[in-house]
């Protein structure tokens, strides 16, 4: 569980339990573990834990994140994002750290690196090239 194995005792203050589902906008200080079901929108300057039986469908902004369990959604983390081994992430990443753990599942495009956490998302597509600044095909 997030809060014996990973190392992060006391930073999840509160819990969603698995039997919970919430739909709507959370928003917290500290930190959350979510061993239940989240739908809607999550906001937190602290820490955010998906456990291994946890479900987010969520954009989510936070100091840290860290995923064993589903997530469909984006990830914006002003320190870092974690997806462990049993992760399964399908949304964008932004974040100053990101460690990704051999098993994890990941579709999505990503943006790492001191100023890409606290940068404000782009447009999707913002960041791609038109067929004509891409390179040629052989």
């Amino acid at each position: 569980m997030i809060d014996k194995a990973g190392g992060t005792q006391g930073d999840f203050t509160t819990v969603i339990g698995p039997d919970a589902v919430f739909k709507g906008e959370l928003s917290f200080e500290k930190g959350v573990r979510v061993d239940g079901r989240i739908e809607g929108k999550i906001t937190t300057k602290g820490y955010l834990g998906v456990s291994q039986g946890g479900k987010l469908q969520a954009d989510v902004a936070a100091g840290s994140i860290i995923v064993e369990g589903q997530v469909t959604g984006n990830l914006n983390a002003s320190d870092r994002v974690e997806l462990r081994k049993t992760a399964r992430l399908k949304g964008d990443i932004r974040a100053s750290k990101l460690l990704v753990a051999e098993g994890a599942a990941f579709t999505g495009q990503c943006q790492v690196g001191p100023d890409a956490g606290a940068a404000p998302a782009a447009a999707p597509g913002a960041n791609r090239l038109t067929e004509k600044e891409a390179l040629p095909r052989k």
